[in-house]
């Protein structure tokens, strides 16, 4: 099985903590030269001093926020001279709350984070993508998009509109040779996770810890995810191996999600 990706190049967003930079170490490992994209500029010069680099690789790294979509479109169009075989989608998600609470600001600005930007990027990429004849799209969305999860009513909401998004692009990239497919992450050991443990505990009036073990014990494998795990079912979706797999979402969960 084919898993090389030498002289390939990467873009992933978020990937300056967590999932994101898991995801382009993970890449950068299998010969990918990557382009971090994040908010914050310390964190991503610091990955990108982390980076695997073999004599062939090239990475670099470009600050964006997603909360401004017009402005990633400026960013893009002056910093993104390279073309690019594989883009990762990747940002944290919208605050938690049941959704009958949601102010409508909280859906605006989550469809601008997450659908606008995601879309505003494979605009941005695909062109180089058809022209090299490969192209990979992977979106890192969230178990929801099968199985809503309680007290995340916006973020439930906004996930499955990408979903939906990502399923139609594969239909209408898929003859160029690009495929577009989600990774659904279950608990992960992230900075997010923990503020996630610590918000449980006090709806359950308990401890964080107490809230991680119960949250441990309805996942078939007891435990959470590291990122790393994420991260390589997404050079697996970035690698010709995949070539066939288009327009799917792809629970790495330990067995959580109970729909089909």
């Amino acid at each position: 099985m084919n898993l090389e990706l030498n002289n390939k190049r990467a873009l992933v967003c978020g990937s300056s903590a967590g999932i994101g930079k898991a995801s382009a170490m993970e890449l950068a490992k299998m010969g990918v030269s990557v382009t971090l994209l994040a908010r914050n500029e310390e964190k991503l010069k610091q990955a990108l001093s982390e980076l695997p680099a073999g004599q062939q690789q090239d990475h670099d790294y470009v600050v964006a926020d997603f909360s401004n979509p017009e402005q990633l479109k400026d960013v893009l169009s002056k910093n993104l001279k390279k073309q690019y075989h594989i883009l990762v989608n990747n940002t944290g998600g919208p605050k938690g709350g049941p959704i009958f609470n949601a102010d409508l600001s909280e859906f605006e600005n989550a469809f601008k984070q997450h659908l606008q930007c995601n879309h505003i990027l494979v605009q941005a990429v695909v062109p180089g993508m058809k022209e090299a004849g490969y192209g990979r799209v992977i979106n890192i969305i969230s178990t929801s998009v099968k199985q809503p999860i309680e007290g995340l009513g916006v973020s439930n909401t906004i996930r499955g509109a990408v979903a939906s998004w990502s399923k139609t692009l594969a239909s209408e990239l898929g003859p160029f040779g690009i495929t577009v497919n989600n990774v659904l992450p279950g608990a992960t050991s992230t900075d997010r996770l923990d503020q996630i443990m610590v918000n449980i505990g006090k709806k359950m009036n308990t401890s964080a810890q107490e809230a991680e073990s119960f949250m441990k014990s309805i996942i078939p494998a007891k435990r959470f995810a590291h990122p790393e795990e994420i991260a390589y079912a997404v050079v697996f979706l970035s690698s010709a191996a995949a070539g066939y797999i288009n327009g799917i979402n792809l629970p790495v969960d330990g067995g959580r999600t109970k729909s089909l």
